[in-house]
């Protein structure tokens, strides 16, 4: 396979976990080298996603590195094979990477959980709520650049329409309900949105009310990905300087514990309802 000029969080994953898989094996590069009959070089290109590496190949790693667990490997196969071209790569010219990213991650999930202190989950945000985001952003952003990232977020969204759509959890504290971007009307707009969304079978939405106290955690929004298998689970963690993505077993782990204690926290689904129902009716 040529050499990549541009790789996707998604190769990276794969390439990082063939190298969970040598190192679990006790090998290094030079000496997993002849298990396989390639240059150890080959193998570092595999692992950094410089260089595509085929399903056969995956199970060829696999076996010399002694996994055998069938499922793991079976689901690093499906991302070696995996020759999707996602809407996501139209936006390659004219948004940051991490969108690009965050679009693949979402599309190839089998479940999702977010827990949000300051904003409204991203896949349940309405045009305008996402317009006043995005216009809070220093420096402005342009007419054409603010339209692309409004397109792009409203597109994200589609995986919630599809014949079998990933299922979604989402923890919200009450202060990203009480947030009026964009003034009153737009807040009433979108609140009621989310009661919407809330009414479908694959999404649960529950509140962490003021009254609840604190909660454990940084305070950052926590986005958590299901993948095939649990060991190719990802967090996703928003910062001003961008995102970053998070696939240790032990992070993932302990951002599982994290995810549950807040569930526990916070309202049952039908007291969340009556709950965004009453700020609803505030505004």
């Amino acid at each position: 396979m040529p050499p990549r000029t541009v790789t996707t969080a998604r190769q990276r994953r794969l390439g990082a976990e063939l190298r969970r898989l040598r190192e679990a094996a006790g090998h290094n590069s030079r000496e997993a080298a002849p298990l396989l009959g390639i240059d150890h070089t080959k193998i570092s290109q595999m692992e950094t996603a410089r260089f595509g590496v085929s399903g056969e190949r995956v199970r060829a790693l696999a076996c010399a590195y002694g996994c055998d667990d069938q499922n793991y490997v079976d689901a690093l196969v499906k991302i070696a094979e995996d020759r999707t071209k996602g809407w996501w790569l139209e936006y390659r010219e004219s948004l940051p990477a991490d969108f690009l990213d965050i679009a693949e991650l979402e599309h190839h999930c089998r479940g999702l959980r977010t827990y949000q202190i300051a904003h409204i989950p991203g896949l349940f945000q309405t045009a305008d709520h996402i317009k006043a985001i995005f216009s809070e952003i220093d420096p402005p952003l342009s007419g054409f650049d603010l339209d692309r990232r409004i397109n792009h977020r409203m597109r994200r969204q589609a995986i919630l329409e599809r014949e079998w759509p990933p299922g979604c959890e989402a923890v919200i504290h009450e202060a990203a309900l009480r947030m009026q971007f964009g003034g009153r009307k737009v807040a009433r707009s979108q609140l009621n949105y989310l009661l919407a969304m809330g009414e479908r079978e694959h999404i649960t939405i529950q509140v962490i009310p003021f009254d609840a106290g604190g909660f454990a955690g940084s305070g950052q929004s926590i986005f958590y990905a299901q993948g095939d298998v649990s060991e190719l689970d990802t967090v996703q963690l928003d910062a001003t300087h961008g995102v970053t993505f998070i696939d240790s077993p032990a992070q993932l782990r302990n951002y599982r514990n994290l995810l549950e204690r807040m569930k526990k926290k916070a309202l049952p689904v039908e007291y969340s309802r009556d709950f965004i129902h009453g700020i609803v009716q505030q505004l």
